[in-house]
């Protein structure tokens, strides 16, 4: 005699769960939660970016607030006179040549970001393809070189300035800050170039491309992301560059604005507002480079091609 056993409900198997193989249901659940984590990363980083922020909206809305009420205890954080006056006054104070500031620090950043590209592009690129006796000792003392800074060389270097006649000059401070941004962006470039594969430089030279047409038809799209992180570093390296140009430009209209920004600071008084404001002034460009490299970074990503 045989016997049929009754399967329960609770036994069987349900429409689900046949239909939908095991795979398939890690996949919906993983993808119910893809929002979520969105949605937490997105919080995080709004949070990090308000922390980030605060600082400067405090100083754009200092710079907008007359010096007693800055003072007045206590603060309060939006200003209940707006004097956006602050920015045209502060231009036109007689104790510091704003202008002109504004124009030297212009100068010798931009002058001195061209000088260390120039430089660092070949030395990048030379060290990545060519083996030569001593490399490693060359790659070596361009890294020890990182750790200095112009200020622990201030003395000789004011020596060398005055034996060729450079000195309280904005040729002396860009080859200042050329010198002591160089070693960075030499590694920098020195690891992008390497990373490209040589099989594709191979393939240029034997279209018939030379070595220099190799380097600014191939190499250089390829590795332009780190172009772009050596300019930006050399760039806001120079611009925010305060100890050496303190004691090497001696004259009040050579000095860049992050020594003019001393001028408002006194022993017994100091004017918060141009403080502010000229704190806001100096960040645009730096904001603007960084804009503006964006999109040349993220087509960088995607340059070059192999045949």
């Amino acid at each position: 005699m045989t016997t049929h056993s009754a399967t329960t409900p609770e036994s069987s198997p349900s429409i689900r769960d046949v239909t939908d193989p095991p795979a398939a249901q890690g996949t919906t659940a993983l993808a119910r939660r893809k929002p979520r984590r969105r949605w937490d990363l997105t919080l995080v980083g709004l949070v990090i970016a308000v922390i980030f922020l605060i600082p400067y909206v405090v100083m754009v809305l200092g710079s907008l607030k007359p010096r007693s009420e800055i003072l007045h205890i206590p603060p309060s954080y939006l200003p209940h006179q707006w004097s956006p006056g602050n920015y045209s006054s502060m231009w036109s104070t007689p104790e510091t040549p704003l202008p002109f500031n504004m124009v030297s620090t212009i100068v010798i950043s931009v002058c001195a970001t061209v000088i260390v590209l120039l430089v660092a592009i070949p030395a990048g690129y030379y060290t990545a393809r060519r083996r030569f006796p001593g490399k490693l000792a060359f790659l070596g003392l361009v890294l020890i070189t990182q750790m200095l800074q112009p200020v622990v060389l201030v003395t000789g270097l004011i020596r060398e300035f005055f034996a060729l006649g450079i000195n309280d000059t904005w040729l002396a401070m860009i080859l200042v800050n050329a010198a002591f941004n160089l070693s960075f962006a030499v590694w920098i470039l020195h690891s992008f170039f390497a990373s490209v594969p040589v099989e594709i430089e191979e393939a240029a030279q034997l279209d018939g491309l030379n070595r220099m047409q190799i380097l600014t038809r191939v190499s250089l799209p390829l590795v332009w992301p780190g172009i772009v992180t050596a300019t930006i570093f050399a760039f806001v390296s120079c611009w925010n560059e305060f100890a050496a140009s303190l004691v090497i430009l001696t004259t009040p209209e050579n000095q860049p604005l992050s020594v003019a920004l001393t001028k408002f600071i006194g022993q017994y008084d100091t004017a918060w507002q141009y403080v502010f404001g000229i704190s806001t002034v100096g960040i645009v460009p730096v904001v603007i480079l960084f804009a503006f490299i964006e999109k040349r970074l993220v087509a960088g990503l995607t340059a070059g091609s192999v045949k």
